[in-house]
C-alpha cells in the first residue's frame, strides 16, 4: 500500500459565530481572512502498468478545481461548506476530491500562521 499526498494554498475570508469571550467572538463575527494550507492524501496500491497510485497531474488537476472554489472567496457563501471551520473545510475538500479520486484517505487543513490544524480521516 502507498500513500500519495499533494498540498495547495488558498486565501479566503469568512465570519464565524462562536461561544467564547466577547472580545474573541467579536473578531470572529466580523469578516476576516486566513491563508490556508490543505493536504490531500490518497492511499492505494501501485498500478502495475503505470507504477503510480494516481498520476500526480490528475491529482493536481482535481485539487486545482477545489482550490478555485475556495481561493479568494467569501467562505460563508460557498455552497455545501457550512460554517467555515477547519473541520468543515476538511469534509468539503474530501467530498469534492473523492468524487473524482475515491482513494482519498485523509485531508488536513491548517492555518500555519496561527498554528491551527485539523486532520480528517473518514
Amino acid at each position: 500500500m502507498f500513500e500519495l499526498s499533494q498540498t495547495f494554498h488558498f486565501d479566503a475570508a469568512h465570519t464565524l459565530k462562536r461561544a467564547v469571550s466577547p472580545e474573541e467572538a467579536a473578531g470572529s463575527r466580523r469578516i476576516h481572512g486566513h491563508t490556508y494550507l490543505a493536504e490531500v492524501t490518497l492511499r492505494g496500491p501501485r498500478d502495475a502498468a503505470t507504477g503510480m497510485v494516481v498520476d500526480l497531474a490528475r491529482l493536481r488537476e482535481v485539487l486545482d478545481g477545489v482550490r478555485r472554489q475556495l481561493d479568494h472567496h467569501f467562505l460563508d457563501e460557498v455552497p455545501g461548506l457550512g460554517a467555515a471551520t477547519l473541520e468543515n473545510l476538511c469534509v468539503f475538500i474530501h467530498a469534492q476530491v473523492s468524487r473524482h479520486l475515491p482513494q482519498v484517505s485523509a485531508v488536513s487543513v491548517c492555518r500555519e500562521r496561527g498554528g491551527d490544524r485539523c486532520v480528517y480521516r473518514p
